[in-house]
C-alpha cells in the first residue's frame, strides 16, 4: 500500500516536472543576441528585426511567460493591469529610459498575458497599455 502511494507521488511529481520544463521560442532569423543587447531599445538593435516580428509575432500566442523570459531576455517593463491580466513590454525604439529626450511615444511589442501566464495577444505598437 505505501509502495504504492509513493509511486503515484513520483509519477504526480514527476508529470508537473516535464510540464514545467520550457524552453525557448522560435524566433525565425531574429538576432536574439543583439536583441538582448540592446536594453530598452537604446542601441536600436532591436528595430532592425521588426519586419520579422510583424511575421511571426501570432506565432507566440499560447506560449507561457518563461517561455517569452527565456525567448526575449527580462522585460524592459512589466505592467500588472488588473489581477486577471499584465503585459511584458519590450522596446523597439529608445525608451524614455535612455539618455537623451524622446521626443513620441517609442515603438514597442506588447504580450498580454492571462490569468495562467499565458499569451493572449502579441502588439506592435507606440500605445501604452
Amino acid at each position: 500500500m505505501k509502495q504504492k502511494f509513493l509511486n503515484v507521488l513520483f509519477s504526480i511529481f514527476l508529470l508537473f516536472s516535464l510540464l514545467s520544463c520550457t524552453g525557448k521560442l522560435d524566433t525565425g532569423t531574429m538576432n536574439m543576441s543583439n536583441w538582448k543587447q540592446d536594453r530598452n531599445g537604446c542601441l536600436g538593435l532591436r528595430i532592425q528585426d521588426v519586419e520579422e516580428l510583424r511575421s511571426i509575432k501570432n506565432s507566440f500566442l499560447a506560449s507561457y511567460n518563461q517561455e517569452i523570459i527565456k525567448t526575449f531576455g527580462r522585460p524592459d517593463r512589466v505592467e500588472l493591469i488588473d489581477k486577471s491580466q499584465s503585459f511584458f513590454i519590450y522596446f523597439l525604439e529608445p525608451s524614455d529610459n535612455c539618455e537623451g529626450k524622446q521626443e513620441k511615444e517609442p515603438l514597442k511589442v506588447l504580450f498580454r498575458l492571462n490569468a495562467i501566464s499565458k499569451v493572449s495577444e502579441v502588439t506592435i505598437t507606440r500605445l501604452n497599455p
